[in-house]
């Protein structure tokens, strides 16, 4: 026989060396026990019981008689938890293992290790429950929380601190949407950039026979065992494991203290069903990668690493030695995922998994539901996603059930020309298609452009990194509830024409045939265009339709040239439709707030509307009978896909050029995207790009416009030439204000910062950056004027300017709680000094576009609105004038001949334009 293992080492063995029998001889030693053997063999060399017993004893007592004996009190340590603590170290290849009441308890002693003004980094993706304890801490403990999509390692970077990032905490596979997290590349990278830093792992969906997170860099794995490890749902728990002993040292004291470690009984059940764990998930595995790949060919959207078109799949195989037991899939429909639900039978519901009888629920009504709605929808939760756990029982029998249930709630039907069934589009789908149908039916000739399309843009502010992103530091932007609003309009005689409110009240019109259509190069659909404008087509429109343009109107000029130069581009090849554009803007114009990137957004939707390049999807239904207005994006939810929004955006961004020759696209980007974003300049050591800040707080804002013009590029050369002069001066500016956007992205950042910290912190930094701003020599006057106003009693509100400064605008920040009286005597001290302040707020939604489908448009319409037909869709169709001709508000017409919407958008005041746009009916937003 061999030399005995030293029970001292033992824990510290190569994974599945613990225990092993010795070998029989030297010539032929023994091979290491597999896993499955492993889980069945329960022994501890430490611990041998004086009778032999082949199953572990249940020490059913809460003292034990004796001085310095292993064992007084069973909270402090009993012989079935030790067994059981050895056991689960020995499978999870861990030198440390505890187990205590639930999966929740062990997360509980885990957070325990962290202390006031720790950070936490955590997946958008989570069991609810972890939620909820993460918001409490947060609450509670001072600790700060940062959830970012963990499928991309890169995305955790940002928000990673060197000194201040304590803990991320990761699921691989997420729950409920299977999202697959690399755990190895991803512990690295925090090591790397955090060497303090623990990385923690919830294992729950995989335990550890598909998955040993302590394997890939984790420090620290923690597992429900009411799940796989049991699998009989007959008892709760929580295991702990890691391979540090500090770690284990401090969360030893946390159990022993608090008194939340298994009792004995359970630590006897939890022992028996590991026995079993190998064997009852290769069996539910099996039977869930059937299942994902039935629901998969019905044609429903399923998440489960097992499918090949899994996004995470390779990572995923990577790290893991099986594909789980947990699966989900949406239908399209909450209401159709509530009956699929309640039509289960051999399918039970229940907010768990991991047991050897399948299971069925509905995260967002069950374990998701104590993280509200709009959390839920702003990290992607669709409220119709059913989750799937399957369970031991007959593979057959399971998608029996399962095919019964989607039948008879009519999610599925037999299709007679294929022999099978096939995917029934969702209720809401089949309506907005037998609509369209129906409507097509009726008017066949109908096309695109005989509709009005209604769009709106936001404008943008930069709230922190004026002047300093030119040389390399990371600027902050973020849109304006200040719009852009443009209107197209058919004329349906041949001719194109704009008309702009705010420049000049400028209007003109073209003949369609007569513009420069031999001087076009095409760009087709689903091509981008070059990185480089056709300068050809420039010149030809710049000679040809806009000769004729008065000089003395440069604004209208350029705003004419980029419309024409989009339209001409994106019509060539399909129709030359015949309309009116009309815009407007609640923004004030040349002050800084991206107002010519509001209209390059519109300009660029509108035509690609009518090009058909973008087709709206239909809205969701609306969740009350109200038909009302419902601000989509503030529930987190995006109406307009990314897809189209990423298409209108590259559009704008050729129409930014043509305005601007070489913008950097953060404004066109906040326009269309909305929200903020951290925008740092190409060339520079710092990674290049924008990158949007996700959970951004739509914030209250007081923007005041000096009306004083502003020379940008001035500006800018004077930064450039103190630079050269004072180098040491203003590199140390501009390193402090990098620190400012610093922590203002990672506060903006976090959504679950107590709002009157987050408040309090950015006035901090507004001061600061300011400051800076003064340094640098960018400051003016009128700026300063509006910042010692607003910081007086009794504001003592935080401003700065925003933009280049040397006029323009200056944003300050309003509290929550800040009285109204004192705001208005505050607007009123503005006006008297010539200024001019806007109420507004910051972060808001992107694009906006008036729903072509219901609900029917409010009737609360400007003056001249004529009634609208019930259940009419909008934008409606334009009746045109029996001649063909079209007619402009300002040319002296009758107003009764002008268009249903146009008319009452021309006479809409600028102040009552947001509020009777929004009244139309419903809006789209990104």
């Amino acid at each position: 026989m061999g030399p005995a293992i030293d029970p001292k080492t033992a824990s510290k063995l190569p994974r599945h060396d613990l225990p092993t029998p010795e070998p029989e001889s030297p010539m032929r030693p023994r091979k290491p026990y597999r896993f499955s053997t492993l889980c069945a063999t329960v022994e501890n060399p430490d611990m041998k019981d004086q009778y032999g017993s082949s199953s572990v004893p249940i020490y059913q007592s809460a003292t034990f008689k004796g001085v310095g004996n292993q064992y007084d009190y069973s909270r402090s340590g009993n012989p079935t938890r030790s067994h059981l603590e050895h056991h689960i170290a020995k499978i999870s290849a861990a030198e440390h293992a505890f187990v205590v009441s639930s999966g929740m308890a062990a997360l509980d002693v885990i957070l325990r290790l962290l202390k006031p003004g720790d950070e936490v980094i955590a997946g958008d993706d989570l069991y609810g429950g972890t939620n909820r304890l993460l918001t409490y801490i947060r609450t509670h403990v001072g600790v700060i929380v940062h959830h970012v999509d963990t499928t991309n390692p890169e995305n955790l970077h940002p928000v990673i601190h060197p000194t201040k990032t304590t803990m991320v905490l990761l699921e691989s596979p997420t729950n409920p949407l299977l999202k697959i997290a690399d755990l190895a590349t991803i512990s690295k990278d925090v090591k790397e950039r955090a060497p303090n830093a623990i990385v923690i792992v919830d294992n729950t969906m995989m335990s550890p026979y598909l998955q040993r997170p302590l394997e890939h860099g984790a420090d620290i794995v923690y597992d429900s065992a009411t799940k796989y490890l049991s699998g009989h749902h007959d008892l709760m728990a929580g295991v702990i494991t890691c391979n540090r002993d500090d770690l284990a040292q401090q969360m030893a004291f946390t159990i022993n203290a608090v008194g939340n470690a298994l009792g004995p009984v359970d630590s006897f059940l939890l022992l028996r069903g590991i026995k079993t764990l190998a064997l009852r998930m290769d069996r539910q595995q099996a039977t869930a990668n059937v299942v994902a790949d039935y629901l998969n060919t019905l044609g429903f959207r399923v998440n489960y690493p097992g499918l090949p078109d899994h996004p995470g799949r390779d990572i995923h195989e990577r790290i893991a030695d099986g594909s789980g037991a947990v699966l989900s899939f949406e239908t399209g429909s909450k209401a159709l995922s509530e009956r699929i639900v309640a039509g289960a039978r051999l399918w039970g519901i229940s907010v768990s998994f991991g047991c050897v009888n399948s299971l069925i629920s509905m995260p967002c009504v069950m374990s998701h539901a104590s993280i509200d709605a709009a959390t839920r929808a702003a990290r992607g939760l669709p409220e119709d996603l059913i989750r799937l756990c399957v369970g031991i029982e007959d593979v057959h029998d399971l998608l029996d059930d399962l095919e019964h249930a989607l039948i008879d709630a009519g999610a599925i039907e037999f299709n007679a020309a294929q022999n099978r069934y096939i995917r029934v589009p969702s209720p809401e789908a089949a309506q907005a298609i037998s609509k369209a149908v129906e409507k097509l039916a009726l008017d066949g000739a109908e096309r695109i452009e005989d509709r009005e399309w209604f769009v709106s843009a936001p404008g943008k502010v930069i709230l922190f990194g004026e002047h300093a992103v030119v040389h390399g530091v990371t600027a902050i932007a973020a849109s304006v509830d200040l719009r852009c609003y443009s209107l197209t309009t058919p004329r349906n005689d041949g001719k194109l024409s704009v008309h702009f409110h705010d420049i000049d009240n400028f209007y003109h019109e073209w003949d369609i045939e007569a513009l420069p259509w031999d001087a076009v190069t095409p760009v087709p659909a689903g091509v981008e265009h070059p990185e480089v404008l056709d300068q050809k087509l420039i010149q030809a429109i710049n000679e040809g339709p806009l000769e004729e343009i008065d000089e003395s109107k440069p604004a209208a000029h350029a705003a004419s040239l980029a419309f024409l130069y989009m339209y001409l581009i994106l019509a060539t090849g399909g129709e030359r439709s015949s309309f009116n554009f009309t815009a407007r803007s609640t923004l004030p114009v040349g002050a800084g707030l991206g107002s010519s990137a509001s209209f390059s957004t519109c300009a660029a939707t509108a035509l690609l509307l009518l090009q058909r390049r973008i087709t709206l999807p239909a809205p969701p239904a609306p969740t009350s009978p109200s038909t009302g207005h419902i601000h989509i994006s503030h529930q987190g939810r995006r109406a307009i896909p990314p897809a189209i929004a990423e298409e209108v955006n590259r559009w704008a961004f050729v129409a930014e050029k043509v305005l601007h020759g070489n913008p950097s696209g953060v404004d066109n980007s906040v326009s269309v995207f909305g929200g903020a974003l951290a925008y740092t300049r190409a060339g520079f050591e710092r990674k290049s790009g924008m990158e949007a800040i996700q959970g951004f707080k739509s914030l209250k804002f007081l923007l005041t416009n000096s009306k004083v013009p502003r020379d940008t590029k001035k500006l800018v050369a004077g930064v450039g030439e103190k630079k050269a002069n004072e180098p040491e001066l203003v590199n140390g500016i501009l390193n402090a204000i990098q620190s400012i956007s610093d922590e203002a992205r990672r506060a903006l950042a976090d959504p679950e910062l107590p709002r009157d910290s987050l408040l309090s912190a950015l006035s901090a930094l507004i001061h600061e950056n300011h400051g800076h701003l003064v340094t640098l020599g960018v400051s003016h006057p009128s700026l300063e004027l509006i910042k010692s106003t607003t910081a007086a009693e009794p504001c003592r509100l935080a401003t700065k300017l925003t933009g280049a400064g040397g006029g323009g605008c200056a944003v300050t920040l309003v509290p929550d709680d800040f009285k109204a009286r004192d705001l208005q005597n505050l607007i009123d001290q503005l006006i008297r000094q010539g200024f001019q302040p806007y109420l507004t707020s910051v972060g808001g939604s992107g694009l906006g576009i008036l729903s072509p489908y219901g609900p029917q448009r409010n009737q609360r319409s400007a003056p001249h609105r004529k009634a609208q037909v019930p259940g009419q869709i909008t934008p409606p169709e334009t009746p045109h004038p029996s001649d063909g001709s079209q007619t402009h508000s300002g040319e002296g017409n009758d107003a009764d001949k002008l268009e249903p919407l146009r008319s009452a958008f021309e006479m809409s005041s600028i102040a009552d334009l947001p509020a009777w746009a929004e009244g139309l009916g419903r809006w789209l937003y990104v």
